[in-house]
């Protein structure tokens, strides 16, 4: 089957995105030209903030349903970049700009397989396919794919487009922000007055830093804890009565974030703690699932992610499979080879062929 003609348009929408600031929160425009490019090529887009969204009216009731996902947003450039990151520049088969890697590539793929089989029918698939770019996905957006997902049908399955190398990643830590606190009495620190807040907390402190989960996972390794903000005091001769201080965990998925609050909080001698939120959590596929069972017949190697997507927001099976590097993302000079983006498109066909 001939795929040049999708290999161009992939690469020249990606271009038109690159040179299209997106960060996250203002991707309007990016939204924007996907949704002409989108008309343009006979697909018919629909639009809720800045999700861009497409799917077959009439899906064929004895297939099951599939999402197809990537995400339009980047994160800021960081000032260590040597060249524009805007600037879509190709060099010895490497298409240079924010967002080509992270996950522009996998983005301009998906759609042109929903394109090939949904629109075109060029390709076959034994899935109907359903086809989301989201919003804010890397600042996990309340705007983003959690404000589309109640318009979602349920589905069977999910690919999402992030970078892997085109290695299915079955399973994905979670993410879970908690803020503590420490309440003392303030005093002046020259005379024996007050409740020095930072004492309070040194002993949960010590207990953050040495406490290590015990359900360790096959894929994702074990639940990772670590205090990264500490802040307390106004002025040297003030004892002080508050300290705030922040805690990333990374869950694996054997254990749910409800329950890692519960027993930290019951642990803490001298400390409140306050989850910011819930509902970034890890995630998994089987491994005997069929699309997984297709990804290792095709001689992929199924892997744990310790990445964060929207995949975390997906309370269906979900996997990670996409063109481009992991290590590339939210990096200078961030790249992606055009080959990559010709294998992902050959690729994903075969998965769900």
């Amino acid at each position: 089957m001939e795929t040049k003609r999708y290999f161009d348009d992939a690469v020249a929408l990606l271009r038109e995105l690159i040179a299209t600031p997106r960060v996250s929160r203002d991707e309007g425009r990016a939204a924007d030209i996907l949704f002409n490019r989108m008309v343009e090529w006979g697909v018919k887009p629909w639009r809720t903030k800045n999700n861009v969204f497409a799917f077959n009216t009439a899906p064929d009731p004895a297939k099951p349903m599939l999402l197809l996902n990537a995400h339009i947003d980047t994160v800021k450039a960081v000032a260590t970049w040597t060249r524009d990151p805007h600037s879509p520049d190709t060099e010895d088969g490497c298409l240079y700009g924010l967002g080509s890697n992270d996950c522009g590539g996998g983005l301009v793929s998906l759609l042109q397989i929903y394109r090939m089989v949904e629109v075109d029918h060029v390709a076959t698939s034994r899935y109907n396919l359903f086809f989301v770019a989201s919003a804010e996905e890397e600042v996990s957006g309340k705007d983003g794919f959690s404000y589309i997902l109640p318009l979602l049908p349920n589905f069977n399955a999910a690919i999402v487009g992030e970078p892997t190398s085109m290695q299915p990643a079955v399973a994905e830590k979670g993410l879970m922000v908690v803020d503590g606190y420490a309440h003392g009495v303030s005093g002046h620190a020259a005379r024996e007055e007050g409740v020095n807040a930072i004492y309070k907390a040194l002993d949960d402190l010590v207990w953050l830093r040495d406490y290590r989960f015990n359900r360790v996972s096959p894929l994702l390794g074990p639940t990772k804890m670590t205090v990264t903000q500490v802040e307390s005091g106004t002025q040297h001769n003030v004892v002080p009565d508050q300290l705030h201080f922040v805690i990333d965990i990374r869950p694996n998925e054997l254990y749910r974030n409800e329950d890692i609050l519960e027993f930290l909080q019951k642990n803490m001698r001298h400390c409140e703690l306050k989850a910011r939120s819930f509902r970034l959590r890890s995630s998994s596929i089987a491994l005997n699932h069929p699309i997984v069972e297709t990804c290792v017949s095709l001689g992929m190697k199924p892997f744990g992610s310790p990445t964060l997507s929207d995949q975390a927001l997906m309370p269906f099976p979900s996997l990670k499979l996409g063109p481009g590097d992991s290590s590339r993302s939210h990096s200078a000079d961030e790249y992606i080879r055009l080959d990559e983006i010709e294998h992902a498109i050959a690729t994903y066909l075969k998965v769900i062929g």
